[in-house]
């Protein structure tokens, strides 16, 4: 099993609409071969004195997979594309860690 972190910065003020695009898009993303899980967060405020600054403009997708493989082939699919497609003018910055068990 692997797990992704993917942190989506996004330009101010379009966090709900993007959030819209990227929700329908989940349940395809959850069907694919390999998924196990795949939840859009966003920053809560916890009071813990070592958390950050809230980031209002930030979505973070915490991800985990069968394998690589199963990655990979996500990236490929078509409602990815059009995902990427219908978001673009939103995003900012994308970065993503890719992780595996210690």
């Amino acid at each position: 099993m692997i797990h992704v972190i993917a942190t989506i910065e996004l330009n101010e003020g379009c966090r709900d609409d993007f959030l819209k695009i990227l929700n329908q898009n989940v349940p395809l993303v959850k069907a694919e071969q390999g998924c196990l899980a795949y939840e859009p967060t966003v920053d809560l405020s916890s009071g813990l004195p070592v958390q950050g600054e809230i980031r209002q403009n930030v979505v973070t997708i915490v991800e985990a997979w069968e394998n690589l493989e199963a990655l990979h082939g996500h990236l490929k699919t078509p409602h990815m594309a059009a995902y990427r497609e219908a978001v673009k003018d939103f995003v900012r910055n994308l970065s993503v860690q890719v992780l595996q068990p210690a």
